[in-house]
């Protein structure tokens, strides 16, 4: 069934203390984690001094906003729709490459997406700074994990694998954009049988997603992937519209314009690089909005952006 504010608020109060158990585990009713790392620990992570928290950084009971970070063992979290439809969606919600919230831009958004029959899961995945020895394609490396794992245990979960696609927001839209135009990299060593299956998503929503690199970038984002100095080749080869072919997913794209911490040119350069390799690309752009409306009910009632999810199914239903 859809879960309820109180569930999630009291399911994601158990994770901190749940990531020692690579099994499937019950958070909530309605809600399940799985890590997604055979021994949970991620490539690259073993060994390093880190503490997996949940941190609460809202001082508005009514209004949690809290964050993932130390992530050493990345994990799904799993809303079940009380009628699944067999549709799949993976979620990777922001943070600026510092940190994963799991709230606005995930736990939030579940029961609207899961009132459509759709089965939801959201990726808590590494940071750079959570695996030095695979830098900026350790996000990478657990998305295209996650999504070969949802399809070996599709079955078990109800959803048919054909369909699964991504929705990324922020930074976790630039880790969305990479799956959408990476999937097919080698970036990490196969583990299991999930390994074979492909890594590449059905659909793409990019919700104020980090794309450039270069002049239009989200300086914090670049700097937490790549460092304060990258190279002319670690800009080309880390702008998702760099990377886009006639074999990335359709994609739908939302963004404010008066977006002050990504700014919106990262979704038209995404967009022109969709049209340019003839990759079917739907583009909302909001004049008022900001950064990080997430799901939009903390926007203002009279802002169209508000209704953003309904543009969005309606898109989703098409494919």
């Amino acid at each position: 069934m859809a879960v309820s504010r109180r569930d999630w608020l009291r399911g994601s109060a158990v994770l901190a203390g749940m990531m020692a158990s690579p099994t499937l585990t019950v958070a909530a009713p309605g809600v399940e984690t799985v890590e997604i790392w055979p021994g949970g620990v991620g490539p690259g992570s073993k060994g390093v001094p880190l503490q997996q928290r949940l941190v609460e950084r809202s001082q508005d009971p009514s209004k949690p906003d809290r964050y993932m970070e130390g992530i050493t063992r990345p994990y799904l979290t799993i809303h079940r729709p009380a009628k699944p439809d067999g549709r799949a969606l993976m979620i990777t919600p922001g943070g600026g490459y510092q940190r994963v919230v799991v709230d606005k831009e995930g736990g939030e958004l579940a029961p609207i997406l899961t009132a459509a029959g759709i089965t939801i899961f959201i990726l808590t995945y590494r940071l750079p700074g959570e695996a030095p020895q695979h830098g900026p394609m350790v996000a990478l490396q657990d998305a295209q994990r996650a999504i070969r794992l949802i399809r070996h245990r599709a079955r078990a979960w109800a959803i048919n694998p054909e369909t699964v696609g991504i929705m990324g927001f922020s930074a976790g839209g630039h880790v969305a954009a990479s799956l959408g135009t990476r999937f097919d990299e080698a970036v990490y060593d196969p583990v299991d049988a999930a390994d074979k299956l492909s890594a590449r998503p059905a659909r793409l929503a990019l919700i104020y997603p980090v794309i450039d690199m270069g002049d239009s970038a989200h300086t914090g984002s670049r700097d937490r992937l790549l460092g304060p100095n990258p190279s002319a080749d670690e800009i080309d080869r880390y702008s998702a519209d760099r990377a886009v072919t006639g074999r990335t997913p359709p994609t739908f794209q939302l963004h404010a314009a008066d977006d002050n911490a990504v700014p919106v040119e990262n979704s038209l350069l995404f967009n022109a690089a969709c049209r340019k390799a003839g990759v079917e690309a739907e583009m909302h752009i909001y004049p008022r909005g900001g950064h990080g409306f997430g799901h939009g009910a903390r926007i203002a009632a009279d802002n169209p952006l508000r209704r953003w999810p309904e543009l969005f199914l309606e898109w989703y239903g098409r494919g």
